[in-house]
Order: structure tokens, then C-alpha cells, then sequence
């Protein structure tokens, strides 16, 4: 083996708090790693150096470790710029402490390369180098890499616990600044539990996928109904922003095979992996699974190679004509875009495509209807009307691509929950006249 990185890794070793001190300046722009791959020894550092710092920009989606940068502490030090919320973010939202930046998933890394968000420092997670000397990103590729690969500067903690995945998911140690070493477990995030209503709209959706399809899926009770519900279905593939255990279950029951996939044939392609331990060991050096940063996964033209592309996802609201607020109530932000105009567009491109949203007919414990006359004042118009193709709630499915409004409306107050069902009607005769 060569001696040269070995020799990169010496001299660049250094503590989290040494990294960030000698790195990161006032008014520099930072994007921390994502999700289970959040670099929490980097966050901790950049809140015991604050005092140093001043309008320091800090980008990020999810983060799931202790969000020290989020602290109330770091008002007038360093300034995080979302483009998600989460439990951690949300309260710092609320209390006007950070900034949303809109955008849509797969456009992230162009935001990087071309100084939309420049790039000063990247604060990353990275798994232990291969005998050649390269990192693997390890199970948050998505917006990462782009980062890092933009990057003025890279700080990276090496976390023994990372899995090592292939695909377009991996740096050379040479290319990291500072390397900080760690040994940490990744956040696990259990299944979430599947009741009868969940179970329900699994299996309106299973219906609607057939054997060879390729999937996108997320995260949550109703994806992973959706997966159980697939149990007879043969060669299905995998094309997908996220993943969870469910996934890996589906793999290990032969279901998944990608066989008769038209772009990555044979293997399960995605940007981001959350789950337990087990999905992180089963994923670890396992040529079947391949990351690719976000701008390949998400990208509306890339999906659509995939022929019979059926993407799955949820929404908090859609309105009589279809239009779908996925991440804000009211004024309010509460998640984010993510990558659902991503896939819809995507499924749309897709030869045999198909695009589902899935969501229960109420919330609230059944105190408010999620299909709704008007979104309210202010909300966020995630999907577009034009863009929706399959709604799916306990209720049953319909299809809203290629009806009248007044169709649109009808459709929908047929899966609407049926005490909610009269006030719909009341608002179509209203507007369609009888």
C-alpha cells in the first residue's frame, strides 16, 4: 500500500475544536453533513468557539445529533440556513433564530458548484479509507459530496462506525483538510409502528405496483406499510432519494432484485439511509447498494429513465383542485420540499410511470380533514396541481391526472373521511354549481 495518504493522515489529524479554529472564519459559509451523518464533535466544537465568531452561515437539512449549533447561544455567532426542518430545527424556526432557503432536492449541488451557496468550509462524516485511500460518504451522499467537492476547505471526522457504500459516494483522504478521528454509533431510527389505517393504504398502494416496477419510498408508517404489502411481487428495483430498514427486508425476502431495471440494473440506487444498526452492518461494503449524490438520484430526467417508475409519497393538505402542501401549515414551515417535485416530474418522464400520494384522510385525531376546500392563508403550494398523478388515503385511490376540476373535486370528497364528506360537497355545488 502506498505510504502517501497514510502520511496525508498524520500530519492532518487533529481535534474537532483545533479544525474548526484554525478553519472556519467570521463570515465564512459552512454546510454541515446530513442526516445519521451529521458530524455532532464538529457541531460541538463551532458552539465551544463561537465567542470567536461572528455571521457565520451554517446550511444543513436534517440533523440528527445534538444540534449544539442551534442553540440560542449562537445568535449573532453563527446563523444556520435549512433546507428542512426536523425536531431539532423546528423550535430554532420558531423562534426566529434561522432561515429556509427553498429549493428543490436535486438542486442542491448546483447551489454549491456555482456560488449560489459558496462554499467555505464543509463539515463532514466520512467511514475509514479502503486500502487505496478512499472514504466512503457512507450513508448521506445527497448533498454532501457536492459540498465537499465545492469546498474552500474540508473538515471530516473518520467514524470507524460508518459503512463503507459504493457508487459515486467516496473521497480521497488526500482531499481532506482536516480529519478529525472519531468512534460513534450512527443515530438509529426505528421503524415507525404500522396501525390499521397505515396498514389500509399499504394496501390501496401495493395494488397499484407490479411485478419488475421500480420504487421510490420513504420514510414512515405508510411506506413501510406500503413494503409489507409486497410480499407477492417479484423483481422489483429501487431508484430512491431515501431508505430505510424496510428496504433491506424486501432485499433479504428476494423481493427486491432490480432485474428488470433500465438504469442501474441490478442494484439498489440511493442518496440517503436511515435506519437501525442492522441496516447499517447489512449495508456496509454491499456491492448490491450504490449512493449517488442527489442531482443523480433526484434528478427529474434521471428518474425518468427508469421505465415503470412508481414514486410514493405524502403530503399534510391537498385541496379540492389538487394543489398539495407538503411541508408547511399555514405560514408556518414545518418539514421541507424535498425531493417530491423531484419524483412526480421524474415518474411523469417515466415510460409506464406512475406517482402516488398517500397520506391519511385526517389529522388531528380525526378533528380536521387533510383534503380541504382552500389550503389555508399563506400555506405553501409544495406540489402543483399539474403535477399530481394517484391519491391514495384509507378511503380508497383515485386518479387525478386528466380530470376537469370539478372531477378533481368529486374524486377526491369520495376518499375524503366520510364526516367530512358533506361540507366537501356542499363547497363543490357552491363552486361547480349541481
Amino acid at each position: 500500500m502506498s505510504t502517501t495518504w497514510k502520511e496525508h493522515i498524520a500530519r492532518h489529524t487533529t481535534t474537532a475544536l483545533e479544525a474548526v479554529r484554525s478553519a472556519v472564519k467570521s463570515g465564512d459559509f459552512l454546510v454541515f453533513g446530513h442526516a445519521v451523518a451529521a458530524p455532532s464533535s464538529l457541531s460541538k466544537a463551532l458552539y465551544d468557539d463561537r465567542e470567536r465568531l461572528t455571521d457565520v452561515k451554517a446550511f444543513h437539512m436534517l440533523y440528527f445529533a445534538e444540534p449544539w449549533h442551534l442553540r440560542p447561544e449562537m445568535v449573532g455567532h453563527v446563523h444556520p440556513v435549512l433546507n428542512f426542518l426536523d425536531k431539532n430545527s423546528r423550535p430554532a424556526y420558531l423562534d426566529k433564530r434561522v432561515d429556509y432557503l427553498p429549493c428543490h432536492f436535486h438542486e442542491l449541488p448546483d447551489f454549491f458548484r456555482n456560488g449560489i451557496y459558496p462554499v467555505d468550509v464543509a463539515l463532514i462524516s466520512v467511514s475509514e479509507p479502503n486500502e487505496e485511500g478512499y472514504c466512503s460518504f457512507g450513508v448521506s451522499c445527497d448533498y454532501t459530496k457536492p459540498a465537499a467537492e465545492s469546498a474552500r476547505i474540508v473538515i471530516a471526522e473518520i467514524n470507524k462506525q460508518m459503512p463503507f457504500i459504493g457508487g459515486d459516494n467516496l473521497i480521497h483522504v488526500t482531499k481532506l483538510d482536516y480529519i478529525v478521528p472519531v468512534d460513534r454509533p450512527l443515530v438509529e431510527l426505528p421503524l415507525a409502528p404500522i396501525g390499521p389505517v397505515e396498514q389500509r393504504i399499504g394496501e390501496l398502494c401495493a395494488e397499484l405496483i407490479h411485478d419488475g416496477d421500480t420504487l421510490q419510498i420513504g420514510i414512515g408508517a405508510i411506506p413501510d406499510a406500503v413494503l409489507q404489502s409486497l410480499r407477492e411481487r417479484k423483481d422489483l428495483g429501487l431508484h430512491t432519494e431515501m431508505f430505510t430498514d424496510g428496504v433491506m427486508h424486501m432485499i433479504n425476502s428476494g423481493n427486491v432484485t432490480g432485474e428488470k431495471k433500465t438504469l442501474h440494473p441490478r442494484k439498489v440506487v440511493s442518496s440517503i439511509i436511515m435506519g437501525t444498526k442492522a441496516l447499517y452492518d447489512f449495508v456496509n461494503k454491499n456491492d448490491m447498494i450504490e449512493m449517488y449524490p442527489v442531482d443523480h438520484t433526484n434528478d427529474p430526467y434521471m428518474v425518468g429513465q427508469n421505465d415503470n417508475m412508481v414514486s410514493i409519497n405524502s403530503c399534510l393538505e391537498i385541496d379540492l383542485y389538487g394543489q398539495v402542501a407538503s411541508e408547511a401549515i399555514g405560514l408556518n414551515q414545518y418539514s421541507g420540499t424535498g425531493g417530491q417535485v423531484d419524483y412526480l416530474r421524474g415518474a411523469k418522464r417515466s415510460r409506464g410511470g406512475r406517482s402516488i400520494l398517500a397520506f391519511t384522510s385526517t389529522a388531528k385525531d380525526g378533528a380536521c380533514s387533510r383534503i380541504v376546500p382552500v389550503l389555508p392563508s399563506g400555506a405553501t403550494v409544495t406540489s402543483g396541481r399539474n403535477e399530481v398523478d394517484y391519491i391514495a388515503t384509507e378511503y380508497g385511490v383515485v386518479r387525478l391526472r386528466g380530470l376537469t376540476l370539478r372531477e378533481r373535486a368529486l374524486a377526491l370528497t369520495s376518499i375524503a373521511h366520510p364526516d367530512f364528506r358533506p361540507g366537501l360537497m356542499e363547497v363543490i355545488r357552491e363552486r361547480f354549481g349541481e
